[in-house]
């Protein structure tokens, strides 16, 4: 996105139009640093805009004095010709070669005309409508459709960007923009529509409404235009935000367009004649959710519903007896085997439940057997000493057969069994079975529970079931229903209530099949490329559930029946049947129905219901099928043909100010609250490298995964561990192994340990480096599917930032898009895309493309806050991809805050990020630690050297090295090893290279010197990934056999470099767990290594390659070192504390320095060499030299290096 101060702050734009939209609109480019001139008819409306800041004009002329962009938000093409052409309009004031952006909704042929009327006064156009609503607007978010000349595209970019979170271009001349919009007011004016219809529907039907809204916002009913306008209803507010009169007008254009294309639009002109009914009867000044009042006034009945902690809520359950509480059955009958039942039933014998199932079709009983279920030859046989019988079956004659037909189930019941019928069916029908239940006089019951969520969610157990009965029903069948769902609703109203709930569900679904069908189509007909209309409406007004699921399939052509067509004739047939019933007119429903009948009818059935579009194609001759496209979305990009958007550098400082004000909230408090009632789920971090403790302290990391292991640390109940899988030393085959070996162990001990509930985080590189999307499929093969996975790499310590969907790397004041850093040029692991959305598609192959990817934007966290995040995140399809945006700490806490939340409402999710997500979920902050705090210096370790062992070849490792060693040379010695002779040399040479430098190391160790051991810096490769991390991995095995060779413990241990880290750690060192103690620097973390290591509790850095600044290494170490000697009088001073005798020396010559040297050794006894002034006339510097390598290597205590006049020591 471009950045919205930057562009043009300051320059002055002119916006006719404060309405309820325009107000909102004009006030975010006052926020993003423009001079704003308003006009509007309304002196009220002036008067809070010069409140707001604006300046506030007396015509349409007067505001273009001074500017060359005149916006226009008014309501329709009468007021757009008013304020231009009109006594005192802008065409009679401005320059030439202003820009006018028309934001209204209008004809395409309105604008396309316009154009060349302006063009006569030498003014330019832009067609740029918009969609999100009045709340939208005035947080500058709004989606934009624009089209019009290149440049006047280029002009309007900064405003536009000013007012917008997504910005489009829409190709195809002007024109095009307004196209687009009618598409999407189309779908959600019928979405509205069908809102009041279903919410007058459950009102009638007697449900709690507001339960209702609960449960279909979360469902594949829902939609942009239920989400936001339903509560208006249930409110009984219709203040306008948006008037029912402007999508009344709204509708005249679309259908007018409709009409002149030959292109019919059914459930358009249903909505249409709703929308109009609801204006006469005098709603048209209320907001467009008045449409609901045609219902109330016509039928007698009211939406409006106070809020209430009364009944039964999301994941409620009667109080008495709660699912809690029930009891397990020893025997539970499964009927009907299909792609739902199938993953139910093995769901139930995964959690250990004792499972007979039947289906008529016999591989079905085969495959359940091999999953550990028990087969039957009948329902009879099925049911026979079972306490609770599950039918999933098909339809309710299908349910009626097994229960009743010949071999059925309901004579071999035991007495006290209990039905859950879990197919979608009439709530009349299943109504009549409890009366033939409980007519059998045997004390059987009956539970109403259909379910939603698709066959992924059926397979794990985390689907959503709308549960009816009674009491009794619920406490024998509370544990099977709460083992197979993740949301359990209990719905208040007996049998019946929550087949009425499914049946509401279903109408809206059904309906958005259709109408995504007619939309999509419809765009075809206008000639858009139909890849583009979906991603823009999936992000606007008209978006629903079922558009962002169905359409796809449409776009591909790819009609493999997930969901039969057929099925929603059913489905609309039950909804249709109970409206007659309950004297209920059913007009969006009825005609969606017919739409359905007319692609069975024409032989698409059997098909996925997306085959619905084949009517419009077959009717029409359009054709809605598109090859993928690169997205016009806009967001500061540069124009560049290649794939992947090309974008420039930034100026941070600039940069960050010019982003909306953080939330003020700490949302770290609530993060806290949530971990200390112990409400959130476990954070298992599975680390490809031990850098991933960047920000936590007190946290253990654990480097075996044995079951035992794992389930030891579920028992002790803890926020958090890791699981070090140095993964990215691996190839990409046995990466996904180990992540689904290690996947299933932390299932198998949470589960031992009580059903611990557990987030699995694949923590990786902030620079984008690692196995994904490979290690993400493997763990979802073990725990299933989850609702999205969230990608989110911030890492502020690191100057990891996300802006719009942009990952960049700090370099000093500039802000490097990722994609051209040289991380992206990982031999292994490298990129080209700089996008967040475009890189999930590079790296998974167009498996999810850039469109289908969500974002939560910077806005929404400083702007929303955490309820605004887990909004967005329970509103996101199944199986979804999430950015997430972040520039600084407090929103990444804010977006965690936020999935937590999410989380506690069922949803599920599986994380890529880097360390800053970590600390975040579990309400940590860095922890600086230094010597003192781990009582270095009082160990007997204490006076030895320590250790630095660097492995990262990456630049910015290098230049920390120099830097090191230019810093640190005094008490430093550095030894190179040669990468070349590591990789390639024969054994021999290999073996050589590791002894020498292992024999060096350790002698300078023991003498208390600091010691470098780093690998030669030219990057030798090979010609393949395999190769590369062949090499690799033959570079990190022999520094593992450098330090396994040292004897010495050091003072402490600093590794550079994740894949060094992990080795030493776990090969080196032999460590099976570890502590986090704190961070060295800010993103260094600082272990000590646990019991059972070779050196127990010794300061362990982890030092990740790509983290710092150029002197960040030279400060750990210069911090870690043992403290320095700066004059004789200190050296003295320790030997008296010591009790050992210093002897002193004058040297002459080089016989003379090595004599004390052999002497001092032999007797373990320090000396202090002075060079006698007298022999620097004939030895000069090379004597000096002599004594100061002297005092380097010679093997006594407190040995160091004193320059103070020509004095130097040996100590």
């Amino acid at each position: 996105m471009v950045d919205k101060a930057e562009a043009m702050g300051g320059a002055k734009v002119a916006f006719l139009g404060l309405g309820a939209m325009g107000f909102g609109m004009a006030t975010s480019l006052l926020r993003a640093g423009f001079t704003v001139q308003g006009y509007d008819i309304s002196e009220t409306q002036l008067t809070k805009f010069r409140e707001a800041g604006g300046i506030a004009s007396s015509s349409p002329a007067e505001t273009t004095e001074g500017v060359n962009i005149v916006v226009l938000a008014v309501v329709n093409s009468a007021q757009v010709d008013e304020a231009l052409f009109g006594p005192k309009g802008v065409v009679s004031a401005a320059a030439e070669g202003t820009l006018i952006i028309v934001c209204s909704t209008v004809a395409p042929a309105y604008i396309q005309d316009l154009e060349k009327r302006l063009a006569g006064s030498g003014l330019l156009l832009l067609d740029a409508p918009i969609s999100g609503g009045a709340v939208k607007a005035a947080a500058g978010t709004l989606t934009i459709m624009a089209s019009g000349s290149a440049d006047a595209l280029e002009i309007a970019k900064p405003v536009l960007s000013g007012m917008s979170e997504k910005l489009y271009t829409v190709d195809g001349g002007i024109g095009s923009g307004s196209k687009m919009k009618l598409v999407n007011n189309l779908l959600f004016g019928i979405h509205l529509a069908t809102a009041a219809e279903a919410i007058a529907l459950g009102a009638r039907a007697g449900l709690n409404v507001r339960n209702l809204f609960d449960i279909i916002s979360t469902a594949a009913g829902n939609s942009w235009a239920f989400s936001n306008r339903v509560p208006h209803m249930l409110d009984n507010d219709y203040s306008p935000k948006s008037a029912l009169d402007l999508l009344a007008k709204d509708f005249g254009i679309i259908l007018e367009e409709a009409k002149g294309l030959k292109f019919p639009l059914p459930l358009g002109t249903a909505a249409n004649q709703q929308v109009l009914l609801g204006t006469a009867c005098g709603s048209g000044r209320d907001d467009d959710a008045a449409v609901v009042k045609i219902w109330e006034k016509t039928m007698g009945l009211s939406v409006a519903t106070p809020v209430t902690t009364e009944g039964s809520g999301k994941g409620e359950v009667p109080e008495e007896p709660t699912v809690e509480n029930s009891v397990v059955p020893d025997r539970v009958a499964f009927i009907g085997l299909g792609a739902m039942g199938f993953g139910m039933a093995s769901w139930l014998v995964h959690e250990k439940f004792t499972v007979c199932g039947y289906d008529v079709y016999p591989p079905s009983l085969e495959r359940f057997e091999k999953v550990g279920g028990i087969s039957s030859s009948s329902p009879e046989e099925a049911v026979k000493g079972a306490q609770v019988v599950v039918l999933m079956v098909t339809n309710q004659d299908q349910a009626q057969s097994v229960l009743y037909g010949p071999q059925g189930a309901v004579p071999a019941l035991a007495n006290g069994a209990v039905v859950v019928l879990c197919s979608t069916v009439s709530p009349a029908y299943v109504r009549q079975l409890e009366g033939q239940l409980t007519g059998e006089g045997r004390d059987l019951v009956l539970v109403d529970a259909p379910v939603s969520g698709g066959t992924g969610r059926a397979a794990n157990g985390t689907l959503t079931i709308m549960a009816a009965g009674s009491n009794t029903a619920f406490h024998r069948a509370g544990s099977v229903l709460k083992a197979m769902s993740a949301n359990l609703y209990i719905i208040p109203g007996g049998i019946g209530a929550g087949s009425t709930v499914k049946m509401v569900n279903q109408l809206l679904a059904g309906v958005h099949v259709a109408s995504s069908a007619e939309g999509i189509a419809f765009g075809a007909r206008l000639g858009l490329n139909t890849r583009v209309v979906f991603d823009i409406v999936s992000n606007s007004s008209g978006s629903s559930w079922m558009f962002m699921n169905r359409v796809p399939h449409m776009l591909d052509d790819d009609y493999t029946p997930y969901s039969a067509l057929d099925i929603f004739i059913k489905d609309l047939g039950i909804v249709s049947s109970e409206a007659k019933r309950l004297n209920l007119p059913a007009p969006m429903a009825s005609t969606a129905l017919q739409q359905f009948l007319s692609g069975s009818a024409a032989g698409f059935g059997r098909q996925d219901d997306a085959a619905l579009v084949k009517v419009f194609e077959m009717i029409t001759g359009v054709k809605v099928a598109s090859p993928k496209v690169p997205l016009p979305i806009q967001g500061g990009a540069t124009n560049n043909t290649s794939k992947f958007t090309k974008f420039e550098k930034l100026e941070k400082e600039n940069t960050l100010q010019a982003l909306p004000k953080e939330w003020p909230e700490d949302a770290v408090e609530e993060v806290l609250k949530v971990e200390k009632e112990g409400r959130a789920k476990v954070l298992v971090v599975l680390d490809d490298d031990p850098t991933g403790t960047q920000t936590v302290n007190g946290v253990t990391v654990l480097t075996e995964w044995s079951i035992g292991t794992l389930r030891k640390e579920f028992e002790s109940s803890p926020d958090c561990f890791f699981i070090l899988t140095n993964s990215r030393a691996l190839s990409t085959d046995e990466a996904t192994a180990l992540t689904k070996e290690i996947c299933k162990n932390v299932d198998e001990a949470a589960t031992a340990a009580g059903n611990a509930g557990y987030t699995i985080v694949l923590r990786g590189d902030s620079t984008l480096r690692g196995h994904f999307p490979q290690e993400a499929d493997a763990a979802a093969s073990v725990i299933g599917e989850v609702d999205a996975w969230i990608i989110c790499p911030f890492f502020l310590q690191g100057g990891r930032y996300t802006i719009n969907d942009v990952h960049y790397v700090a370099d000093g004041n500039t802000l490097v898009p990722a994609g051209d850093t040289e991380f992206a040029k990982d031999a292994v692991f490298g990129y080209k895309a700089s996008n967040l959305r475009e890189w999930v598609e590079e790296k998974t192959g167009g498996r999810w493309a850039t469109k289908d990817v969500a974002s939560v934007s910077i806005e929404t966290l400083r702007k929303g806050g955490p309820s605004a995040v887990c909004d967005q995140l329970c509103k996101l399809p199944q199986g979804s991809v999430c950015v997430v945006n972040a520039a600084s700490n407090r929103d990444i806490e804010v977006f965690a805050a936020g999935m937590i939340q999410a989380e506690a409402k069922g949803k599920r999710f599986l994380c890529r990020t880097a360390a800053a997500f970590v600390s975040a979920r579990i309400g940590h902050r860095p922890l600086l630690v230094n010597p003192h705090d781990l009582g270095v210096d009082s160990h007997p370790s204490g006076h030895n050297g320590g250790l630095v062992v660097v492995g990262s070849y990456v630049p910015k490792t290098t230049t920390q090295v120099e830097e090191l060693r230019a810093q640190c040379g005094d008490f430093l010695e550095s030894i190179t090893v040669s990468v070349s002779t590591l990789a390639k040399g024969s054994v021999k040479e290999r073996e050589l290279e590791i002894t020498q430098t292992a024999r060096i190391a350790d002698h300078l160790l023991s003498t208390g010197r600091d010691t470098l051991i780093m690998t030669s810096r030219e990057l030798v490769t090979g010609s393949s990934d395999k190769e590369n991390l062949d090499i690799g991995s033959k570079v990190s095995s022999a520094l593992v056999e450098i330090v396994s060779l040292i004897k010495t413990r050091p003072r402490y241990l600093l590794a550079k470099g994740g894949i060094t880290s992990s080795d030493l750690a776990t090969k080196a060192m032999g460590a099976r767990r570890a502590e986090v103690a704190g961070q060295a620097l800010p993103g260094v973390p600082l272990w000590k290594l646990g019991p059972g290591s070779r050196h127990p509790n010794i300061p362990y850095i982890v030092f990740p390659g790509n983290v710092g600044g150029p002197d960040a290494l030279a400060e750990v170490v210069k911090k870690w070192s043992r403290p320095a000697k700066s004059s004789t009088k200190d050296i003295l001073m320790a030997a008296e504390e010591g009790k050992y005798a210093v002897g002193a020396f004058n040297v002459y010559n080089l016989e003379g320095v090595m004599a004390v040297v052999a002497a001092a050794e032999a007797e373990k006894s320090p000396a202090i060499l002075q060079i006698h002034p007298g022999s620097l006339s004939h030895g000069g510097k090379p004597l000096v030299a002599c004594c100061v390598a002297a005092a380097k290597t010679a093997q006594v205590r407190n040995k160091g290096i004193l320059r103070l006049g020509f004095e130097c020591g040996i100590t």
